[in-house]
């Protein structure tokens, strides 16, 4: 299982995650990137994802300059 932590309330907007992997990020209206399908916990998003989804959302991880995108339990 493949896992995408994010961390919303420390996003700044610059839209690299949306550009990576759009069927998974949208903006907000608040200008923060948004994780599709996510469920909060406490201050946190996470979403599941399959091993077809890791590469685009590591380019996500890798490019955000907040360092607020996490993935966890990589194969």
């Amino acid at each position: 299982m493949i896992k995408i932590i994010h961390y919303r309330q420390k996003c700044i907007g610059c839209n690299s995650c949306v550009e990576h992997a759009p069927e998974f990020w949208r903006m907000a209206k608040d200008g923060k990137a948004e994780l599709i399908g996510a469920k909060q916990k406490k201050e946190v998003f996470i979403c599941e994802i399959g091993l077809e989804d890791l590469a685009k959302n590591e380019h996500a991880e890798n490019d955000c300059p907040m360092n607020i995108i996490k993935i966890e339990n990589k194969n």
